[in-house]
């Protein structure tokens, strides 16, 4: 019997995993992929996740794994660039844009350093009820023989196709439908030291500098386009690439090193995060579009706020159900305008008079500029600058 079990072991489950075992518990965690895998994943971790990642002692696993920090933002909109760094999570200054077969190895180690279980290669099969409430899950280990195991609560951490949420019934709210679609890859000769992010109408281009010498450039187009896009990867990348003057020469003159991937497939949802004995973090929990790169540093935060929820609920501090309650709008508390601002980034729309004009106001104004780009790295929140007259002092000044 354990205390719980974790369905996932990437940047949503070996965080929780290893923050409760770290405090004593008894803790499982099983993942049908091996490690080090890839996964269709964004790799940006804004600061809020760096920060988070200095707190756990695992930073220095990421520094040395080659992956070259970012410290400085650019957001090119075509009439104006704006360059600038974030205003940093304490003393923690640095970004990193981590392939995930690196950055989910460091995590996974983590959580069996902590003490967790690991069991690679397992595959849940469903979540076993009793008394109205779940006490465990089914599945078949890396050989093929059937297993349940019991705890006082599952955790789904498997993503925005969450098997867990299925089985459980978890209901979505606040849902948006997808809005675009994105392939990426990896280059190497392509010079790039900071994150570039270049959004035009109905388009936009990224680059991402990571481990190995490679610079990761991403493409994404309406949901509308997606269809075109998936017809001819390649070729529809190549035209966005070349569209940007300050893109173009340097693609050109990179190579391709790995195959394209991406989806279109990107719903945007809260979902109820919990329910007697299970509950949800990371994508199994909220999903976003993955324009703005949210979606790891956010599932860090997420991990912690479980943790401390279900050792308050374990421990007896409060109940269990006041405890996941308080979870819930602990997140969704902090999410809910991030949720907001990556959608109407993800809508691809052209930029408004208004926005070039903040722009033009922000590139005389460098503290704000660190401000606007805290927005992004979730150092800054997101109502407080956008608020009417914040935007209107900017302007003003």
């Amino acid at each position: 019997m354990y205390d719980a079990i974790v369905v996932g072991a990437r940047c949503g489950g070996s965080p929780t995993a290893m923050l409760l075992a770290g405090r004593g518990y008894r803790v499982l965690v099983v993942d049908r992929a091996t490690f080090p895998s890839d996964t269709l994943s964004t790799h940006f971790l804004h600061l809020s996740g760096t920060a988070l990642l200095e707190r756990w002692g695992l930073l220095d696993r990421v520094r040395e794994s080659g992956c070259p920090p970012v410290r400085e933002l650019a957001f090119d909109i075509g009439p104006l660039c704006l360059i600038g760094s974030p205003v940093p999570a304490g003393p923690v200054d640095e970004m990193f844009c981590c392939r995930r077969t690196v950055l989910d190895h460091i995590l996974v180690d983590a959580a069996v350093a902590a003490g967790a279980e690991l069991r690679q290669g397992f595959t849940v099969e469903g979540v076993v009820h009793e008394a109205g409430r779940v006490v465990g899950i089914t599945g078949r280990d890396r050989r093929g023989r059937s297993v349940t195991e019991r705890a006082a609560i599952v955790i789904g951490a498997d993503g925005r196709r969450s098997l867990v949420a299925r089985a459980v019934g978890a209901a979505e709210y606040d849902a948006v439908a997808p809005l675009a679609g994105y392939y990426y890859s990896y280059w190497s000769g392509i010079e790039a030291h900071r994150v570039e992010f270049y959004p035009r109408d109905g388009r936009v281009a990224g680059v991402l500098p990571t481990n190995d010498g490679l610079t990761c450039l991403f493409v994404g187009a309406r949901r509308r386009d997606f269809p075109t896009f998936r017809r001819d990867v390649e070729g529809f990348m190549g035209n966005v690439f070349a569209s940007i003057p300050e893109l173009a020469s340097r693609v050109a003159a990179g190579r391709r090193e790995e195959r394209l991937r991406g989806t279109g497939d990107l719903p945007n949802f809260f979902r109820r995060p919990w329910g007697p004995g299970w509950a949800l973090v990371g994508d199994a929990g909220c999903h976003k579009d993955p324009i703005l790169g949210q979606g790891i540093s956010d599932a860090f935060r997420d991990a912690e706020f479980l943790a401390d929820a279900v050792d308050s609920g374990l421990s007896g501090g409060q109940s269990m159900t006041a405890a996941l309650t308080g979870y819930e709008s602990r997140r969704n508390d902090v999410e809910r305008p991030r949720y907001e601002y990556n959608i109407q980034h993800a809508a691809l729309d052209p930029p408004t008079p208004e926005l070039t004009a903040l722009f033009d106001a922000l590139k005389q104004n460098p503290h704000e500029t660190r401000r606007f780009f805290g927005t992004y790295a979730g150092t800054v929140p997101v109502a407080d600058f956008m608020r009417p007259e914040n935007v209107e002092r900017i302007m003003a000044a």
